[in-house]
C-alpha cells in the first residue's frame, strides 16, 4: 500500500456572539453560525513506514543481507529437490524399481511437503519466522545426508518423506518476509529475485547431481550417484548460520502500516482465505502450473536420454543429457522469471488486472512449444533442446507473479497462512501426483505398445551407421555382426545393444510420451483459470488495501481531531468551549 500525506488546511471563523445578539439573534448553540472554509487533501501514511524503502536505491544494506539470506536457501531448496530427478536412472538401476516406484520418490516428498505447509504457515503467523526457518533448514539437510546411506528403496523413501517437513517451514514463511520488507513495484523486483531460484536451482540440482555422480564415478564407485545428494546439505549448514546471525525478520505488516492488525483464529483465518475469490482462483491456476513443471522437470531428462538411444546415439551420455538439461532450466529461468514480472509491473499501471493475465498467456504460449519438444525427442535432440527453451521461458511467467498475486490481496498476519494454503492445494494436485501420475500412466501404456508391431515404427528411427552397427531389412531391426559394443555410450560402462534392448528402449519412450501428453491439456486448463481470476483481482487487492489502512485511517483521524479540539492559547479554549 502506497505512503500516504496529510495535508489539511482548516480556518474556523466564529462570528462574534455580541454582534449576533445585537442583530436580535440569541446566543444559543442552535443558532451560532459556524463557517468552514475547508480545503482538505488527504492521503494517510499507515504508521511506521516511513522508512520503508520505494527504490533499489534506497533499500538499506541490512535489508540486501536479508534477501541474499532468503534466496540463497531457496536456491539451495531446489537445488535439493531436483538433485534425484538428474540422478534417477542410477536410483532405479541401484534399487530396481519401476517408473510408478521412481515418481513416487517425488510424489512421497511434495505429499508431506504440502501437509505440513498449513502447520507451518499457522506457526509463520504467530510465532517467530526467523527461527522457525532455522528448524527446517536442519531438518532436512540432516534427512538428505542420512537418507544418501540407506540401503533399501523404502528407507530412502522415508527419508525424503522427512525432507519435505523440512522444506515446508521454509517455502510458507520466506516470501511473507520479504513482503514485510517492501511494498508494491519494488516487492514485485525482489520476488522475483527471490523465485529466480526455482529454475535456477532446479537446474543446478541437474548439473550437481549428474557431474557429482560422474565425477565420483570415474574413481569406480558403483553408486557414485549417493555423494550428488551430499553437496546441498553442505551448503544447508552454511545457510542456518547465516539465518541465525545475519537474518532481520521484520515486524508483521511493517512496510504497509499494518501492525495494528492481530493474528485470529485457524478457523477466521479459513473463512477469509476461502471467501477470496482471486486467491481460490489463483491456487487453481497455480495448480496446473506445479502439475506441469513437476512433470516435465521429474521425467524430463529420462525422456530425453530415451529419445537420444532410439535415434542411435552412441556417444550420448545420460550425465551430459542431465548437464544440458539443467542449463537449459537455468537459463531459461532467468529470461522468464524477471520477464514475468516486468510485464506484470508494467502493464498494472493502465490494466489494474494484468497479474492474472501475464499468467494466462504465459501458459497458452508455452503450450506449443511443450508439445513439439515432446514430438521432436525421438526425432532431433538439439532441435527438441531448442523448443523445450522457449516452453520453459513462458512457463516461467508464472512464478514470482502468482506469489505477488497471493501476497497483495491477502492482509499481512494471513499471508504465511495463505502461501500454506496455497502449497497444499498446488502440490496435492499438482506436482505432488504428477511425477507418480505420469510414471503409473506410462506404465499402463507398456503392455499396449508391446503388442504392437513395435520394431516396424523403431526402424525409421535406426540410422545404418558407417562401421555396420545395424542393418535394418524387412522392417526389423536385426544385428548382423553379432553384438554393437558402445564405448562410452549412454550408460557411460562398455555395453551390449541388440534390436531387443532398442524395442524395450523405444516402449519406455513411447510410454512416457503418451503419458506425458496430459501435461498440454492442463496447460490449458490453467490458463483458462488464470483469466477468470482477471475479473476479480482488482476488487480483492481493494479489500485488502482497506483492510491493511483501516485502523491506521482511524488513528491518524483520531489524532487530527484531537489536534482540532485541543487549543493552545486561551481564547480558542474560550472558543472551543463556546462551541461546546
Amino acid at each position: 500500500m502506497p505512503p500516504y500525506n496529510i495535508q489539511k488546511r482548516d480556518s474556523v471563523k466564529l462570528q462574534n456572539v455580541t454582534e449576533m445578539e445585537a442583530e436580535g439573534l440569541r446566543s444559543n448553540l442552535s443558532h451560532q453560525e459556524l463557517i468552514t472554509e475547508v480545503e482538505v487533501r488527504v492521503q494517510v501514511r499507515p504508521i511506521g513506514t516511513s522508512a520503508v524503502p520505494t527504490g533499489c536505491y534506497s533499500v538499506t544494506r541490512v535489508q540486501w543481507v536479508t534477501v541474499a539470506i532468503l534466496c540463497f536457501v531457496n536456491l539451495i531448496n531446489y537445488m535439493d529437490r531436483f538433485t534425484i530427478a538428474g540422478i534417477l536412472w542410477n536410483i532405479q538401476e541401484t534399487f530396481n524399481i519401476t517408473d510408478s516406484q521412481a515418481g513416487l520418490l517425488q510424489t512421497a516428498f511434495v505429499l508431506v511437503y504440502m501437509v505440513m505447509a498449513p502447520i507451518f504457515g499457522f506457526l509463520g503467523d504467530r510465532f517467530s519466522r526467523k527461527y522457525l526457518m532455522a528448524v527446517g533448514l536442519l531438518l532436512w539437510s540432516l534427512a538428505t545426508v542420512l537418507g544418501s546411506l540407506m540401503k533399501t528403496y523404502e528407507l530412502f523413501l522415508i527419508f525424503r518423506c522427512l525432507v519435505g517437513v523440512g522444506e515446508a517451514s521454509y517455502s510458507t514463511i520466506a516470501p511473507t518476509i520479504i513482503s514485510d520488507l517492501f511494498v508494491k513495484d519494488l516487492r514485485s523486483k525482489m520476488l522475483a529475485v527471490f523465485y529466480f531460484a526455482i529454475p535456477v536451482g532446479s537446474g543446478l540440482g541437474y548439473i550437481i547431481g549428474a557431474e557429482v555422480t560422474k565425477l565420483v564415478g570415474n574413481s569406480g564407485d558403483s553408486e557414485a550417484w549417493r555423494w550428488g545428494l551430499r553437496v546441498t546439505p553442505v551448503m544447508g549448514f552454511i545457510a542456518l548460520l547465516l539465518i541465525l546471525f545475519m537474518l532481520r525478520e521484520p515486524p508483521r505488516g511493517e512496510s504497509e502500516g499494518g501492525q495494528h492488525l492481530q493474528p485470529t483464529s485457524f478457523i477466521s483465518d479459513l473463512i477469509y482465505l476461502f471467501t477470496n475469490k482471486s486467491f481460490i482462483l489463483s491456487t487453481i491456476a497455480f495448480t496446473c502450473v506445479t502439475f506441469v513443471a513437476g512433470a516435465l522437470a521429474w521425467w524430463g531428462p529420462i525422456f530425453t536420454q530415451l529419445g537420444v538411444i532410439i535415434q542411435d546415439h552412441p556417444n550420448a551420455n545420460k550425465d551430459d543429457v542431465a548437464f544440458v538439461f539443467g542449463a537449459i532450466a537455468m537459463s531459461a529461468g532467468l529470461i522468464g522469471v524477471p520477464l514475468g514480472s516486468l510485464a506484470g509491473q508494467k502493464l498494472r499501471v493502465s490494466l489494474p488486472y494484468a497479474d492474472p493475465l501475464v499468467c494466462g498467456v504465459g501458459l497458452l504460449v508455452s503450450v506449443p512449444f511443450i508439445l513439439g519438444a515432446m514430438v521432436l525427442a525421438e526425432m532431433n535432440t538439439v532441435a527438441s533442446y531448442v523448443v523445450v527453451f522457449f516452453g520453459q521461458i513462458f512457463l516461467n511467467l508464472n512464478w514470482a507473479v502468482v506469489s505477488d498475486i497471493v501476497l497483495y490481496i491477502v492482509i499481512p498476519t494471513r499471508r504465511s497462512s495463505a502461501e500454506a494454503f496455497q502449497i497444499l492445494f498446488s502440490h496435492a494436485l499438482g506436482d505432488a501426483g504428477s511425477p507418480y501420475l505420469i510414471g503409473v500412466v506410462a506404465d499402463a501404456f507398456k503392455p499396449y505398445i508391446h503388442d504392437r508391431n513395435v520394431t516396424t515404427t523403431v526402424a525409421p528411427f535406426i540410422s545404418t551407421t558407417e562401421m555396420g552397427f545395424w542393418n535394418v531389412t524387412e522392417g526389423f531391426s536385426t544385428v548382423t555382426e553379432g553384438f554393437s559394443t558402445v564405448t562410452e555410450g549412454f550408460l557411460n560402462v562398455t555395453a551390449t545393444t541388440s534390436s531387443g534392448d532398442l524395442e524395450d528402449y523405444y516402449v519406455e519412450f513411447k510410454s512416457k510420451q503418451y503419458a506425458m501428453f496430459l501435461c498440454v491439456i492442463i496447460n490449458v486448463m490453467g490458463a483458462l483459470f488464470f483469466f477468470w481470476n482477471a475479473c476479480y483481482i482488482t476488487s480483492d487487492k481493494e479489500r485488502c488495501d482497506r483492510a491493511i489502512a483501516g485502523e491506521a485511517e482511524d488513528q491518524e483521524s483520531t489524532s487530527s481531531s484531537r489536534s482540532l479540539s485541543t487549543p493552545e492559547d486561551p481564547e480558542e479554549e474560550q472558543t472551543q468551549n463556546l462551541l461546546n
